[in-house]
């Protein structure tokens, strides 16, 4: 029976029980109270599968995401990837004690995870992981002693990573990844036992590999991948972490060699230390890691060859070796990778043939051996045996033969790439079959035959290119199936005939090249309805009738060319609306209709050019808002009105052209605001009003037409400022008064000064005889009086002349530009005379001469009686002088077998033989700024101000000029005065004087490149965009030496002492003392030819002088410039480069350390020239390139180059140029 206090208990038992029950239900309405107020602070909308958190009887049962222990305790919250949003700030975690799971991941959460998740003890897993959390990463996580899941990737965290995090007792799962951490204090950092795996990628950690990782002796799965660690992989990795199975080091910047020791992970399935700075080659040792899954070495600097043994893997299934420097063939061995589905092998400098035993790889899925030297033909076998093959790209080698036609039989293929090879042939029909590609470019080959019909199966392929073949026939109407295709390229073939009409159903086309090719008929009127064409180009074809009027229905059209065809009709009027437009060329049509109508507002166009057409109408003032606009040609048509003065706010205008149309009005002077102008043309409109004043202020102006035009006034005397131009025509138009003196100073016009048919009166000045580059000279139909003044003989560079019809008198000036030009350059004036066919000699006959005549004998005798007593006077008058000095001030020493010639002329006045040895003091040392092999070159600053260089050249002991002086001044008179380029330092003149020899230059302030590279100035002011400038500068001027004089011209002596530097750095070659004129009989010269270290090789055994030495030079120069240093060690050590990598040298290391490595574009360039210098200096002439491709190369700048990152790109790869 029981006891009283056993009565008493049973009595109190279901009180009890009913208290627990109670209390389980309060703490589930706390609980769900505490969810209810945090849904209420997230984003609206929210998702439907929230909709279920309203009552707070179905927490445990109905609510999404919610799971209950047996208490009814909340232990799970599992919201994955429901498209929440909002902040944690309002989650209770004090009423969710129980929680033992918060999995939140894939969600668009943001703000900072809040230290009060610490609250939640029973916590094992944390899952916040893709979302937008930001903020530093609570210390306080680390109270959660029961967490063994903590994953936070892919977030916007920052800050160094908590060290407190590493003491989490039970931790197994640790994902930081994809934030942006930095660096904890490793110092403080605990050893992380229980921990499996560990991913930190993608953060900004810094400094060697870290200690508590190779403490943490558990971790099976590591990934370091794209931080910035550094240093050697430890030997002890395998030691230290045995039982790794993943190891991912990619994309940071260890270096040394690949350890051994890693040989010993014999449980390891995935090694990846892609792009670091690894070196040593491929080792041997990775064909024993029998476990191996994945192997990815690429983007190091290993070279050397792919080890046979590789083949033994027998479980490898990616293998990634791309942009690795290997230098070998490829071994067959590879073949026996039968579970191989992703072979990687790209931008190496393998050679031979593509092994056929790789049809053993039966399982391969994309394969990749891009840009090597391969060469023979692409096995047919490959494609019978790769039925699971997706992608298969070996663009960028030197494969011959046909396509296969067993290509058909990959019919999975996605990706097919084959162009900038060398197959020949025609396109298989059995293309055709590749029903799943969507990418197929052919392009760059020797591609005959059609465009198979079969293409039209292809109906996912959105991408075709078959441009730079030799394609012929018709485009198929069966394209109009290919329903996908977003891009169509065929230019540059001999494709011909109509478009299908079912072009039209491409219904995704975006991107449209049909250019040079043969074309004809109208264009489809539908083609771009409907579209977004971007890029469409019709060019250098055909084509005739309209251009289809909703082309650019999409209104995103960019790129639009349809020139030199014969469409005709009205532009289409979506054009006006494209608001995206950056280039359109449109010439060589008959296009009609209003040009305000067809063009609108265009703030991205740089490049407009109508020119040709028929179009009419008004220039419109909106205009002026295409403010980047660079080039813009309206030339040809019938427009008209005036041209708006919003033409002035075209700021980024360079070539602007309205020729040959119907324009009124005034020429704007807004147009002076222009300050990147450097072709005007205007001609041949009915333009009035006089020329504005402030053209003068185009400072980069180097063409100038405003002719055939009713153009008034005076010429500006502003446009003497204009120092680049090179081509001036102000002919046919109404202008009157003097031509102005100052246009003696355009010292660059080169190609023409044409002033004829105006109303032009005075004199000619004679200071028009310093424009000594001029070839073309006109001033006929003016009232211009007096004399053709005598000085205009020095001007050698004329080979044309017009004088006709005006009112002048006297001698026709010596030279070949007036003695060859026929009689009508100077007929209709009132008393020329000279020794030219059909003109008057100025020698008078005996017997027969007029009244006027004798005059001019009487005249002319009494003059030069004059003459002779004047010049009497002045030399007694010097002689006094002369005598009179001390001995040590005499000016000029000389015997009186003396002669003395001079031919000086320079651009700002007149100076004599005499004011440069006064100048000089007599060439006294202390004006000696350099010497040479040749003489000494002094500075002299004439009493005007004026500063030129002088060279005197050596004289043997007895006083006689020698036989080398002697040629060498010669060769440097005849090539200098026919000389003119803006990188080739300008001669003033010459003079001799008995037994010495002086040349007169141009005085360049900055003095040498290597005086201004190797001093202080080298790191201070010539950074990478400077020397880019001068090395283009030194190239354009051997190109005109070269391939512009008649006959070419070898410098001989490339240096850096040979190229002087203007204030701005721009190169001016000097020094043609020893230049060879290059006859069409002979290149032989025996003498000694360059300086130490930068003559060709081939002149030591050869003694012959050609272009290609100049050339070889250019390389030495161009790699010093870049180095900082002559390249003598690097030139000496290629061949070895070229046999092993083992001495491959990274192009970053040998470049001027005294700057920061180029970037970016810069970067790009540098890797452009030293590709173009390795080929300047090869061992064969033969193999070099020429001047003029290499000045072309560099100026285009065509081929791009950095295709990795900067810091790998190795010598080795840069041996390969081809023009």
């Amino acid at each position: 029976m029981p006891t009283p206090g056993a009565r008493a208990l049973i009595l109190l038992l279901p009180l009890l029980v009913l208290l627990l029950l109670s209390a389980g239900a309060a703490n589930a309405a706390t609980e769900a109270e505490a969810l209810l107020a945090w849904k209420a602070s997230l984003d609206r909308p929210l998702p439907d599968a929230l909709a279920t958190w309203a009552n707070p009887a179905g927490l445990c049962s109905s609510w999404e995401g919610v799971s209950c222990d047996a208490a009814g305790r909340v232990d799970s919250l599992a919201l994955r990837g429901l498209g929440l949003g909002g902040t944690l700030d309002k989650l209770d975690a004090a009423a969710l004690p129980a929680l033992a799971t918060l999995d939140l991941n894939g969600n668009n959460f943001f703000g900072a995870i809040p230290a009060s998740i610490s609250r939640l003890r029973s916590l094992a897993t944390l899952d916040l992981g893709s979302n937008g959390f930001n903020g530093s990463i609570p210390p306080q996580l680390a109270d959660l002693s029961g967490l063994v899941e903590l994953r936070l990737y892919n977030n916007n965290l920052a800050d160094a990573i908590p060290h407190q995090l590493s003491r989490l007792p039970r931790i197994q799962h640790f994902d930081l990844g994809a934030n942006f951490l930095t660096d904890p204090d490793y110092r403080k950092l605990s050893p992380m036992p229980t921990v499996r795996f560990m991913s930190l990628y993608l953060n900004y950690l810094n400094g060697g590999f870290p200690e508590f990782i190779l403490k943490s002796a558990n971790v099976t799965y590591l990934d370091l991948s794209q931080n910035n660690f550094s240093g050697s992989i430890p030997d002890s990795l395998a030691e230290k972490l045995p039982n790794l199975m993943y190891l991912n080091l990619s994309i940071n910047a260890f270096s040394g060699r690949i350890p051994p020791s890693l040989s010993k992970l014999r449980n390891l399935r995935d090694l990846r230390v892609l792009n670091n700075n690894l070196t040593g080659g491929v080792p041997d040792f990775l064909g024993s890691m029998s476990q191996l899954r994945v192997l990815e070495l690429g983007g190091n600097l290993l070279g050397g060859p792919i080890p046979p043994v590789l083949g033994r893997l027998q479980m490898l299934q990616r293998l990634d070796l791309k942009s690795s420097g290997l230098n070998s063939t490829i071994p067959p061995e590879l073949g026996n990778l039968g579970n191989l589905n992703l072979m990687e092998l790209s931008m190496n400098q393998l050679t031979g043939f593509l092994p056929p035993a790789f049809a053993g790889m039966r399982k391969m899925r994309e394969f990749g051996i891009s840009s090597n030297k391969l060469t023979g033909q692409i096995p047919p076998s490959l494609f019978r045996s790769w039925p699971e093959l997706i992608s298969f790209q070996v663009q960028m080698n030197s494969f011959t033969g046909k396509i296969p036609p067993e290509l058909g039989k990959a019919t999975k293929l996605d990706i097919l790439y084959l162009f900038s090879n060398n197959l020949t042939g025609s396109i298989p029909a059995e293309l055709g079959e590749l029903v799943s590609l969507t990418q197929l470019d052919l392009s760059v080959n020797s591609l005959t035959g059609p465009i198979p019909s079969s293409f039209g199966k292809l109906t996912k392929l959105k991408r075709l290119a078959l441009f730079f073949n030799k394609l012929t026939g018709t485009i198929p109407p069966e394209i109009g199936n290919m329903t996908a295709l977003e891009v169509l390229d065929v230019n540059t073939n001999s494709l011909e005939g109509e478009l299908p009409a079912t072009i039209t159903a491409l219904r995704n086309l975006q991107y449209l090249a049909l250019f040079d090719n043969n074309f004809s008929g109208t264009v489809p009127p539908d083609l771009g309805k409907g579209l977004s064409l971007t890029d469409a180009s019709f060019a250098n074809n055909s084509f005739s009738g309209e251009l289809p009027q909703r082309l650019c229905d999409g209104l995103v059209l960019q790129n639009f060319t349809a020139n030199h065809n014969n469409f005709s009709g009205t532009l289409p009027p979506c054009l006006k609306n494209c608001t995206n437009l950056f280039r359109v060329r449109l010439e060589g049509n008959h296009f009609t209709g209003d040009i305000s109508e067809a063009f609108g507002v265009h703030p991205r166009l740089d490049y407009l050019d109508v020119s040709g057409s028929e179009l009419t109408g008004r220039l419109s003032p909106d205009w002026g808002k295409c403010t980047n606009i660079t080039r813009l040609h309206m030339d040809g048509n019938g427009l008209s009105g005036g041209i708006p003065a919003a033409f002035g706010s075209m700021a980024s205008l360079q070539d602007l052209s309205l020729a040959e149309n119907n324009l009124t009005g005034s020429v704007p002077p807004e147009l002076g605001q222009l300050s990147l102008l450097f072709s005007l043309n205007l001609s041949h409109n009915a333009l009035s009003g006089s020329i504005p004043a402030n053209l003068g202020s185009n400072s980069k102006l180097q063409a100038v037409d405003l002719s055939g035009n009713s153009l008034t006034g005076t010429i500006p005397a502003g446009l003497s400022k204009l120092s680049y131009l090179i081509f001036l025509d102000m002919s046919k138009n109404k202008l009157s008064g003097q031509i102005p003196d100052d246009l003696g100073n355009l010292v660059q016009l080169q190609r023409l000064l044409d002033l004829s048919s105006n109303s032009l009166s005075g004199v000619i000045p004679s200071n028009l005889q310093k424009l000594t580059n001029l070839q073309k000279l006109n001033l006929s139909h003016n009232d211009l009086s007096g004399s053709i003044p005598a000085g205009f003989s020095r001007m050698s560079s004329l080979d044309t002349v017009d004088f006709s019809y005006n009112l002048l008198t006297g001698k026709i000036p010596s030279g070949n530009a007036f003695q060859n030009t026929s009689a009508d350059a100077y007929i209709g004036n009132l008393g020329l005379c000279g020794n030219v066919q059909g003109i008057t000699s100025c020698d008078l006959g005996s017997g027969g001469a007029s009244s006027g005549h004798r005059k001019r004998i009487v005249i002319a005798t009494v003059v030069s009686v004059v003459g002779v007593v004047l010049l009497a006077a002045l030399a007694a008058c010097l002689i006094l002088i002369c005598r009179r000095r001390p001995r040590e001030k005499k000016v000029l020493e000389a015997n009186t077998n003396d002669t003395f010639e001079s031919m000086i002329w320079e651009k700002e006045g007149k100076f004599t033989f005499f004011d440069i040895v006064n100048a000089t003091d007599n060439f006294n040392e202390t004006f000696c700024i350099g010497k040479g092999g040749f003489g000494a070159v002094y500075r002299a600053e004439l009493a005007s101000g004026q500063v030129v260089a002088v060279k005197r050249f050596h004289v043997a002991e007895t006083g006689d000029i020698s036989e080398i002086s002697k040629k060498s001044f010669e060769n440097e008179i005849k090539a200098l005065t026919e000389v003119r380029h803006r990188n080739i330092v300008k001669l003033h003149g010459f003079c001799t004087s008995g037994d010495y020899m002086y040349l007169v230059y141009e005085y360049l302030e900055r003095g040498s490149l290597a005086k201004t590279l190797y001093g202080e100035e080298g790191k201070k002011k010539l950074d990478w965009d400077v020397r880019m400038k001068v090395i283009q500068g030194v190239a354009h001027a051997l190109a005109y030496l070269h391939h512009d004089c008649n006959p070419p011209i070898v410098h001989r002596d490339i240096t850096l002492n040979n190229i002087l530097l203007e204030s701005d750095f721009e190169p001016r070659l000097c020094d043609f003392g020893t230049a060879k004129l290059l006859g069409s009989a002979s290149t032989n010269w025996t003498s000694v030819a360059g300086s130490y270290g930068y003559m060709a090789p081939e002149f030591a055994y050869t003694m012959r002088v050609t272009e290609k030495c100049d050339v070889y030079s250019f390389g030495v120069v161009a790699l010093e410039i870049l180095m900082g240093k002559h390249p003598g060690d690097l030139l000496t050590s290629l061949p070895a480069i070229s046999s092993s990598q083992e001495d491959d040298l990274l192009l970053k290391d040998i470049l001027d350390q005294r700057l920061d490595p180029p970037t970016e574009q810069l970067a790009e360039e540098v890797v452009f020239i030293v590709r173009i210098a390795l080929a300047c200096t090869r061992a064969k002439p033969e193999s070099r390139p020429a001047m003029r491709s290499v000045a072309q190369e560099i100026a285009a700048h065509t081929q791009a180059y950095l295709c990795e990152a900067f810091r790998l790109i190795t010598i080795s790869k840069l041996t390969d140029y081809q023009k």
